[in-house]
């Protein structure tokens, strides 16, 4: 028995130190998550052009619509963000950055009228953003987010039986491409895909 002790206690610091590095390393592996989103809202801030279309997928003729958006940088100060924390339950201070985006559509083909609207997004710690609204809810959602590289974001946004998924990608300083897959119930039901143009910085 006393040999059985001794291996054990020998192991058990290397065992300890080995789940401590894993805990670190996971934890630096979402602060750069964090940090990569904040820059990443950084390098978007800006006027652009949207030229979209959306393929639903039981109706074979896509709906092409044209955009004119502003992003906004904010800090961790801004009050948007202290609105949007409280929206989600979260002490203050929680949001560490965030992006407000502002929009006017038309849509080509259509007979919709044209549609205008904003979002408020935060980044907390981790790899969590924080929206004050759903794509087709009032109410304020969260998604997980990870990066292939830094100008690639993807986003995952599920509540309800939908799930949202999302790759923004900086192609230069002036363009942005995305595309968007909605799944419902487990089917794939709209897939929407952009060419964004920067117009300014400001």
């Amino acid at each position: 028995m006393a040999i059985v002790s001794t291996h054990t206690q020998a192991t058990t610091p290397a065992v300890t130190s080995v789940a401590h590095a894993a805990a670190v390393a996971s934890g630096a592996a979402l602060d750069s998550i964090s940090s990569l989103t904040c820059r990443f809202f950084e390098r978007s801030t800006g006027r652009w052009t949207s030229q979209r279309r959306y393929y639903t997928l039981n109706i074979h003729e896509p709906q092409e619509v044209e955009s004119a958006i502003e992003i906004d940088f904010l800090d961790a100060d801004h009050p948007d963000l202290a609105t949007l924390a409280a929206a989600h339950g979260l002490p203050a201070g929680t949001l560490r950055a965030g992006t407000n985006i502002r929009w006017e559509s038309r849509y080509l083909k259509a007979t919709r009228k044209p549609a205008t609207g904003s979002t408020t997004i935060g980044v907390g710690d981790g790899d969590l953003l924080y929206r004050d609204r759903g794509f087709s809810s009032p109410e304020p959602v969260a998604a997980t987010v990870n990066f292939v590289n830094p100008d690639t974001m993807r986003l995952v946004t599920t509540y309800g039986n939908s799930v949202f998924e999302e790759e923004i990608k900086l192609v230069g300083d002036k363009y942005r491409t995305r595309q968007t897959i909605a799944t419902r119930a487990g089917e794939e039901v709209l897939i929407g895909q952009y060419l964004e143009t920067r117009i300014s910085d400001v």
